[in-house]
């Protein structure tokens, strides 16, 4: 079974290795130009972003050329999820690939906009979230058939949120984030930016291919990043993940 998944603080990371199986990393394999692969499962593990996915998995699923007899996905995410595995399967499709089950798991949302990063932590029960992921395990294992269905309301938010979120992400870290005088330069946050949008001299420069995953932010040692508006100065990683794991998955550099 091979199992490819798009991280930014860890959560889907984690999902992933619980799950199991050979992980690819899907920032690594846009990087490589590798999109052919061949297995008796094939699955997806991604976040929720703007009620859908990243453009960089929605890029990879695109150009991928994928066979299997059992194709999976599972999204991550802390507010709202909408319709983004339909989202998902309807990319998936233009690529010949029809799922065969599809499930979601609450976590601690990292989107600093709109929520406290204490409170996500205290609200997420730990507990909750095992026993979600071990079921899920189990349905994969045993080649469950069944697919996540919100109804026509939910499919308009995914649509139209993640349009938004497209034409809003492009400049975002270039507009709205901001480096303080903690910054001593370490690059961490261009190592752990899956978009290769962060380039470090002194001190970060933002550019125009932003992901808006904040991993960058939540992730700097110093707490040197802000972004304008946030609604808290506490950061999250997934205990389960270490920063090198993090890094190794999205460094975009030679």
């Amino acid at each position: 079974m091979k199992l490819f998944y798009f991280t930014a603080t860890g959560n889907s990371l984690y999902v992933a290795k619980r799950i199991g199986g050979e992980l690819y990393s899907i920032p690594q394999m846009i990087k490589e130009g590798n999109y052919e692969f061949e297995d008796d499962a094939i699955g997806f593990v991604y976040p929720c972003h703007g009620f859908g996915m990243a453009r960089l998995v929605n890029d990879f699923v695109k150009k991928s050329k994928l066979k299997a007899d059992y194709f999976f996905a599972i999204m991550t995410y802390g507010g709202k999820s909408a319709s983004g595995l339909h989202q998902m399967e309807r990319v998936a499709a233009e690529a010949g690939i029809r799922f065969n089950y599809t499930n979601e798991i609450l976590m601690v949302d990292n989107f600093l906009l709109t929520f406290k990063i204490e409170d996500e932590i205290q609200n997420k029960d730990p507990k909750e979230i095992e026993e979600r992921i071990h079921q899920i395990g189990e349905d994969i294992r045993s080649r469950k058939n069944h697919l996540i269905r919100k109804g026509i309301p939910s499919d308009v938010i995914s649509k139209y949120g993640r349009r938004l979120a497209d034409r809003l992400s492009y400049n975002f870290a270039y507009k709205r984030f901001q480096v303080n005088d903690n910054c001593n330069g370490c690059k961490i946050c261009a190592q752990v930016c899956p978009a290769n949008n962060i380039y470090v001299a002194e001190k970060p420069e933002f550019s125009h291919q932003c992901e808006v995953c904040f991993a960058c932010i939540h992730l700097c040692p110093q707490n040197a990043i802000h972004l304008k508006s946030e609604r808290s100065q506490a950061r999250y990683i997934n205990q389960n993940v270490k920063l090198k794991e993090i890094i190794d998955a999205n460094h975009q550099g030679i």
